[in-house]
């Protein structure tokens, strides 16, 4: 919805290029968790019709196919465990229909989410954080979708807290954990790694909005091809290059 309603707001617009970076920087400054925003605007920046471009960006994003896959990967009449409000993964269980899921509490979006798979007749549960170990155990599958990944040299992806809790209590205790990277989440290493500075930058970083998570916790990676293996080389490939004029802040 974010990249939708963003493209709709920049072709209005029509800015001339320098207009358009002071935007692009303005939008994931507002928005640095959002990983498809990022690679929206980098897309943006990079292309030589970047009004054109908008158009076709915001489509890809809709028209994702990560949570078609998903739902011909989950297993079966299966309990997953997930955490806070995860949009793909949400779509996918909800399509499914016969999927017992536990939702981690991370945000004010957790209980709406449980709502919303009641009323699709989901059978869903609230965990409270001092149940993520329980809840775990209790797992078929552990999926965590990726608010952005990207192939930097210590192999993290950015989620939602608590997700690197999850997972550690998954791959410990051998309960298959899989990362959901949709269209638009995979970025440049050094455009991930601005975002992970932007968000957690010099708070505490147990307040802050996301948090790093190894990839090695992971068994596989789901994004718009299907399931790749966590250690193969291409499972967080960027979909964008790298756009520089994100790096440095919009004026005030």
């Amino acid at each position: 919805m974010l990249v939708h309603e963003t493209a709709g707001a920049i072709r209005g617009l029509q800015l001339e290029p320098a207009g358009l970076v002071v935007a692009c920087r303005r939008i994931v400054e507002r928005h640095p968790t959002s990983g498809p925003l990022w690679w929206f605007c980098a897309s943006l920046l990079t292309s030589t019709d970047p009004f054109r471009a908008a158009v076709a960006l915001a489509s890809d994003v809709e028209n994702d196919p990560t949570p078609d896959h998903l739902v011909d990967l989950i297993p079966p009449d299966s309990t997953v465990c997930v955490v806070g409000w995860p949009d793909l993964v949400g779509d996918a269980v909800m399509r499914r229909g016969d999927i017992h899921v536990l939702v981690v509490d991370a945000d004010d979006h957790s209980n709406s989410f449980v709502r919303r798979l009641h009323r699709s007749d989901i059978e869903a549960d609230l965990v409270p954080p001092s149940g993520v170990a329980a809840a775990v155990l209790a797992a078929d599958l552990v999926v965590v979708e990726a608010m952005a990944a990207g192939a930097l040299v210590d192999r993290e992806i950015l989620a939602t807290p608590p997700s690197r809790a999850v997972a550690s209590v998954a791959y410990c205790s051998e309960v298959p954990v899989w990362l959901v990277a949709g269209h638009g989440r995979r970025l440049p290493g050094a455009l991930l790694a601005c975002m992970t500075e932007r968000i957690v930058g010099e708070r505490d970083a147990w307040e802050a909005a996301a948090e790093s998570v190894p990839l090695g916790l992971f068994s596989s990676v789901v994004g718009p091809t299907g399931a790749m293996p966590a250690d193969d080389a291409d499972a967080l490939a960027a979909e964008a290059p790298m756009a520089y004029e994100l790096v440095r802040p919009s004026p005030m």
